[in-house]
């Protein structure tokens, strides 16, 4: 792609993408109280350019393209729209000049169909029947397929993230801000993604890209802009970096890498021990689980692999009690707990983080200290005294999460709902590990978090376990799984895989068991039995 020669802030010469200017902020300053989440940010997109804004969770990444997209006001600074400026009051505003967003946390109802909720967002919706005819027709050519007629509440999160892409998509803008698009994407969805966002850029639409998969950005994008603390640090073209320079212009220092123990870990005794566990489908859209089969020892890690909507979540739902099931098909430290409440779960040092943090983790409305006392009551850390609530405690537990984990707020004690996604993850996979549980399960533990914040979040779950932990991930990250895993299984249409040693596991060995091959195995052999 044809392209001009500019230079960086510290005079590297650097190609940028040539084309219209279609956005530009210039001086732009957003407070929060005490806290300066953007510090005079400036930044230009041009058309057909895919431009990636990069930062630490909490660097003020959101502050800034929730300013560009009308959903905050800056204190100072002009935003230019094609070389003119404009105030952007609010995002309908921001649609009607061209500008779409797939947001990080998903903004649909749970209740209403695909359709319904992609045409909430439209100015004229029209026909429902086109529209649903439209749904599948766009979805299908950008590779990202929907049923129009599902009903939001009954799909994984993987199809919620379609659905977000799909309705911005339809709204044919000019310009798309795309906030951890592929957080919940597999392998193959991601890269479907990216043809698309090629073929878009193409045509002369530009990209405002945020990930914290450095791989990615060094694969799709034109330019980079690095915000460190609210302040433009740096930029470059991301192809002639490595994702581990990029993640060192991010934090100002290389990342730490995570320690994993020797090739063969020191086991103990079965703490998490799943026998023909077997549940039936929930809802019309969930999916049955069939006869699974694990036992997780003290000291070790098992990740389980798998593509999106194959069971994942009603394995967690499960193995957290969310779900119940006959009794001897889960044991926890020798105890059958397929009937027993979450709550009993817990009180046997058993800890478990769900995927979808904001709303399912954590209540939005509540203050971290109440967040805290609504998973850990129950577990002996002095929080409920005679039936009242000790906040003084939950507060020093609040307190110790965010100095250990880095969760950066703008004051103590905030709703769950004003953190960044990364920050907020870090509070609820810090909330459970604080405990130090002797079971712990967590489904995509650093989803949308920093290399900084993700290394930190792995080591402490491989500490866990070496700690006499059994420590269950549940990830479609397969580079984190091959970080940090002990054993690998693979979960496909409510299957569960034999758990292989991680040394012996290959890439290609989780791709044919993601398309089914234990399935086919298990079959064959009941079969010919």
């Amino acid at each position: 792609m044809a392209g001009i020669e500019e230079t960086t802030r510290k005079g590297t010469p650097l190609r940028r993408v040539q084309g219209e200017a279609l956005l530009e902020g210039r001086g732009l300053t957003k407070r929060f109280g005490d806290i300066l989440a953007n510090d005079r940010v400036s930044l230009r997109i041009n058309a057909g350019e895919i431009h990636a804004l990069l930062g630490e969770n909490g660097a003020g990444k959101s502050t800034l393209v929730k300013m560009f997209y009308g959903a905050l006001e800056p204190d100072a600074g002009q935003i230019l729209w094609r070389g003119t400026p404009v105030t952007i009051n609010n995002p309908a505003e921001a649609r009607t000049l061209g500008i779409g967003m797939v947001f990080q946390h998903f903004s649909l109802f749970e209740a209403l169909t695909v359709a319904e909720n992609i045409a909430l967002a439209l100015p004229k919706p029209g026909d429902m029947k086109k529209l649903a005819a439209r749904i599948e027709s766009v979805s299908s050519e950008y590779g990202l397929p929907l049923n129009p007629n599902d009903i939001v509440a009954d799909l994984p999160v993987g199809i919620r993230q379609r659905i977000e892409i799909v309705r911005c998509l339809l709204q044919e803008p000019r310009l798309i801000i795309m906030d951890e698009p592929t957080s919940v994407l597999t392998p193959q969805e991601a890269d479907r993604l990216f043809l698309t966002l090629q073929r878009l850029a193409s045509e002369g639409c530009a990209i405002l890209y945020i990930s914290h998969r450095l791989e990615e950005v060094q694969r799709i994008c034109h330019h980079a802009t690095i915000l460190r603390h609210g302040k433009v640090v740096d930029e470059c073209d991301p192809s002639g970096q490595t994702p581990a320079s990029l993640a060192s212009m991010m934090v100002g220092s290389e990342i730490a890498k995570v320690e994993t123990a020797a090739s063969e870990p020191k086991t103990g005794e079965s703490r998490l021990v799943l026998k023909g566990l077997s549940a039936a489908p929930q809802t019309p859209f969930a999916t049955e689980l069939k006869s699974i089969d694990l036992d997780v020892r003290a000291g070790e890690v098992v990740a389980i692999a798998g593509v999106a909507g194959n069971g994942q979540g009603e394995l967690f739902d499960a193995l957290s009690g969310e779900m119940t099931v006959a009794p001897e098909m889960i044991r926890i430290d020798g105890q059958p707990v397929g009937n027993k409440s979450i709550t009993w779960r817990r009180r046997r040092n058993a800890a478990f983080v769900p995927e979808e943090r904001l709303g399912h983790g954590a209540v939005p409305g509540l203050k971290l200290s109440s967040n805290i006392v609504l998973t850990r009551h129950p577990t002996g850390d002095g929080l409920v005294r005679s039936g009242v609530v000790s906040t003084a405690s939950a507060g020093r537990i609040e307190q110790k999460i965010k100095a250990r984990y880095d969760v950066r707020m703008s004051h103590d004690d905030p709703e769950a709902r004003s953190l960044s996604g990364g920050n907020l993850q870090k509070f609820v996979v810090g909330r459970e590990l604080d405990r130090k549980p002797g079971v712990f399960v967590v489904n995509q533990p650093t989803w949308g978090v920093d290399a900084g914040a993700a290394a930190l979040i792995r080591q402490s779950l491989i500490n866990l376990a070496r700690d006499g932990a059994a420590v269950v991930v549940i990830s479609q990250d397969l580079d984190e799984i091959f970080e940090i895993a002990d054993r690998i299984a693979v979960i496909s249409r409510g299957y569960l895989s034999e758990a292989e040693p991680a040394r012996t596991m290959t890439r290609e060995r989780v791709g044919l068991l993601m398309a089914g091959e234990a399935e086919a195995d298990r079959t064959t052999r009941k079969e010919t039995a």
